[in-house]
């Protein structure tokens, strides 16, 4: 316990105390079935938590998130967001685990070195989600998809998302926040439908929070580390 305090600060304790309680609640009131919206909301939580760290022990956790996100979904009839997670997201993560254990900063597994993307970065990024968002679109059209354009538009942010956190950008945070509002409509409305996926709607509204937090969170990271890298080339000269 006095290490996890020690790592976290009191406000990222808090922050994850709450959502942790908030879907949980949610959970109770709404739903008390499917265990499984229970376990991925948690585990969401704390990947979230981590990843704003920049621990990739949070990128771990996407992986299992993604598994059992993928399943909640094939359960609604959401066949975007399964096709989504389970092959594009976690194939992706996968790869971006190992980019962020190849590039620790200053040699701390625990903290992944924040990195910047240019012009030539953007440009592929562009050109690959609008690829990946006309394939996918026909993709889930061909699947008779719930909600076809806002599931379209959760892949866009998606890949946007993964590929962002593959770059190691703070920007990564973004495009999940985006992600998260629109997995917040999808899911207001299957809830219109089952009111047990209120507690999944709850779940996003947590997740938004905390990709907020995330982004400034990378911000200062990523200040503090060139400060620190700063510091050694002066010391070194």
């Amino acid at each position: 316990m006095k290490s996890i305090r020690g790592y976290f600060t009191k406000g990222e304790i808090l922050l994850w105390s709450i959502s942790s309680l908030l879907v949980t609640v949610s959970f109770l009131v709404f739903d008390r079935e499917n265990i499984m919206t229970l376990c991925a909301s948690l585990i969401g939580v704390t990947y979230l938590i981590l990843n704003s760290k920049g621990n990739p022990i949070g990128q771990v956790l996407v992986i299992v998130f993604s598994l059992l996100y993928g399943i909640i979904s094939y359960q609604c009839a959401y066949y975007g967001e399964m096709i989504t997670y389970l092959g594009m997201t976690m194939p992706m993560v996968v790869l971006s685990l190992g980019a962020w254990l190849r590039n620790p900063f200053q040699g701390n597994r625990a903290q992944v070195k924040v990195n910047s993307i240019g012009r030539g970065d953007i440009a592929v990024m562009t050109l690959l989600t609008a690829a990946v968002t006309v394939i996918f679109y026909f993709v889930l059209r061909a699947f008779d998809t719930a909600n076809l354009i806002p599931g379209t538009i959760s892949v866009t942010t998606s890949f946007l998302a993964v590929y962002l956190t593959f770059r190691r950008s703070p920007a990564y945070a973004i495009a999940y926040s985006a992600n998260d509002v629109v997995l917040i409509i999808l899911w207001s409305l299957a809830s219109m439908q089952d009111i047990q996926y209120v507690s999944v709607v709850v779940c996003f509204g947590v997740f938004l929070i905390n990709d907020i937090y995330s982004f400034f969170s990378w911000r200062r990271m990523g200040e503090r580390q060139a400060e620190q890298e700063q510091s050694m080339q002066i010391q070194h000269t």
